[in-house]
Formats: structure tokens, sequence, C-alpha cells
């Protein structure tokens, strides 16, 4: 090797290192004051888990540990913390929810939601309690949960999917959707859904849950792709709008068989030829 090439390798290094060492140093997490003592972050490997303490008490440890707030909660200050692992329940999952609270008499608690279902629900915040909200994809439904350091977890309800009411074919506006899942909340489209898919609703939406923007064919009709969160290449998805014609049309992967082996709604003689192209290009297997 020539020495000006080695040099500029050496170089190269170490700027790499001195980058990795910043990063490192921008993520450490200051301690912050609480109930009195101090809640801290710490990471004794490099690579490690990091931990979640009170005054040197472990209250949580995992990948990925920040700090989020500490809000008011029933008259008690509660310390709220995002808590999780990118590899947790698969990959994209979100962090679980960890609140530390100190009660009027006793030691520093804590408590979590979501480390067993690949995240916590949003939370929504009230003078009370916090309350948990999950997010629904169309045709879903769950339960909305509760907690305060008083009365711990409690179920307020139940949440049900509803679309925009009053919204019809005429208001659909794809430049707005950054998932064609949007377009369930205009209420034409998500009855529409309804009365085509029947009780695969569920499946074949959620075969379109990662996924971006959409296209057009040649005519206009819109359309994207999309696969089941940490199984793209099993049984991906795919939905198309014909605002114009009133339509819609669904395609998903039987298992690894790519378009070939998909079911299709309406069946696949009734799409527009350039539709069932891009649906068979979309929904290839990759070569």
């Amino acid at each position: 090797m020539r020495l000006g090439s080695r040099l500029a390798g050496l170089a190269l290094l170490s700027a790499v290192l001195c980058g990795a060492a910043v990063a490192q140093e921008e993520d450490r997490q200051e301690p912050i004051p609480f109930a009195g003592g101090q809640l801290t972050v710490t990471q004794t490997e490099e690579y490690g888990e990091k931990t979640l303490s009170f005054d040197g008490k472990a209250l949580a440890s995992n990948f990925v540990v920040y700090f989020d707030r500490i809000a008011k909660v029933g008259g008690t200050d509660v310390a709220l913390f995002d808590v999780g692992d990118v590899g947790d329940g698969g990959n994209a999952c979100g962090p679980a929810k960890v609140m530390v609270w100190k009660p009027e008499s006793g030691d520093v608690e804590s408590a979590s939601i979501g480390a067993d279902d690949c995240g916590a629900p949003p939370a929504a915040l009230t003078d009370d309690a916090i309350y948990f909200v999950p997010w629904l994809q169309p045709g879903g439904s769950a339960q909305v949960k509760t907690w305060s350091p008083q009365q711990g977890f409690a179920l307020a309800g139940e949440l049900s999917y509803l679309p925009d009411p009053g919204t019809g074919w005429a208001d659909i506006d794809p430049s707005k959707y950054d998932n064609i899942i949007d377009a369930f909340h205009n209420e034409a489209v998500y009855r529409a859904a309804q009365k085509l898919l029947g009780d695969k609703l569920g499946d074949v939406t959620t075969a379109l849950l990662v996924g971006g923007g959409t296209e057009n064919t040649a005519s206009g009709i819109v359309y994207a792709s999309g696969c089941v969160p940490h199984a793209c290449g099993v049984s991906d998805g795919f939905m198309a709008i014909d605002a114009a014609e009133k339509k819609l049309y669904f395609a998903q992967q039987k298992d690894e068989q790519g378009a070939g082996g998909a079911d299709a709604w309406p069946d696949l003689k009734e799409w527009p030829a350039e539709l069932r192209d891009a649906m068979e290009k979309a929904l290839a297997p990759p070569q």
C-alpha cells in the first residue's frame, strides 16, 4: 500500500471513531432531579443495555431508555420514560411507557405498559389519569386503558374504528396519504371495502400496513402495495381506488407465492388489464 493511501485510510478511521465517540456522548442523558433524589440512565457496556435507576435502585432496563417528561397526575409528580428495543416483538416496534412516582409514604415505584405488546399506545394526559389510546386499523377495535398513581391500571372502555362521516368518492385526495390505508378515513371507501372484503377486511388491511405513497395507472386509478409488519414478502397486499367508477380492488399473497398465488377482490377477471399488470409487478417475488 502506498503511504498516501495508508495515511488517508488512517485519517478516515480516525474520523469514524471520533464520530462514534461524539454520537455516544450526545446520547448520554443527564441525571434528572426527582422526588428528592435523582433519576439516572446509565450504560456499562458500549453496546449493552441502558438502566433507569432512582438513587441507585434499578427500575427498568433495555437498549433504549429515553426521558419523556414529568407530569402531574392525580396531584402526584410522575416521570415518564420510553423504554424498549427495536427487536422486541419484531423490528419497528414502539417502546413501552414506564411511569415513575413516589407515594406520599414509601419508596419510589414504577409501572409500565406495552412491554409485551410491541409498544405502548400513545399516552394522553389529564389531571387525574393517563389514557393510553390505541391506534386502530380499519375494522378494528381495542381497549382504552388508564393509569394513575392512586388507582393503577383500569379499563376506560373500548374504541372502534370509524371513518369521517359524510365523506364520499369526490373527497378522495391521494396527495394527502402517507399510506393508502389513509383512504379508509373516507366513508365511501370504508363502506365499499367492508362490502367487498367482509370478514377479510382486517387481514387485508394488515397486509398494507408497511407501505408508502400511492401511484397511478395510465387511466388514473390510484394504487399501492404493502406488507404485514415484520413479515414482508410473505402475505403482501395490494389496494387500488378507481374514484371515477367508484370501485375498489384488493389482492393479497398466499404465503410466498407472489402474485400468481394471490387472492383477489373482486375476481381478477373483473380487473382492468393495466391494474392487473400493476398488481402482478407489485406482488412479484424478488428475483
